[in-house]
């Protein structure tokens, strides 16, 4: 499933179970930082905000393996396969990105 972005200059099409999957994911995320939210505005306690945070990172940690490991299934080995080696150099400059 195609989605528009305003702010991207090349698109992925997604099977609506990816699709799916991936919202699903980020919903859930969501739910969270809105959670760790109403924990500050509540005055909880430093330490259990801080584990809240710490699970939401893991969340997103998780999201971008998953769709890291879908990208390189898909639109690198497609571009590799179509003689586009320039996604190589695409990957690492996201993959050093995500290791900061």
């Amino acid at each position: 499933m195609e989605k528009e972005c305003p702010h991207c200059q090349k698109k992925k099409e997604r099977s609506d179970g990816e699709y799916k999957k991936l919202i699903n994911r980020l919903n859930r995320i969501s739910g969270q930082i809105n959670g760790i939210k109403k924990m500050v505005e509540n005055s909880a306690y430093c330490t259990d905000i801080l584990v809240q945070v710490a699970a939401a990172n893991a969340a997103l940690n998780s999201f971008s393996k998953e769709l890291l490991a879908e990208h390189i299934r898909t639109c690198v080995a497609d571009n590799i396969k179509s003689g586009n080696d320039e996604v190589i150099d695409e990957l690492v400059t996201t993959l050093q990105k995500l290791m900061k």
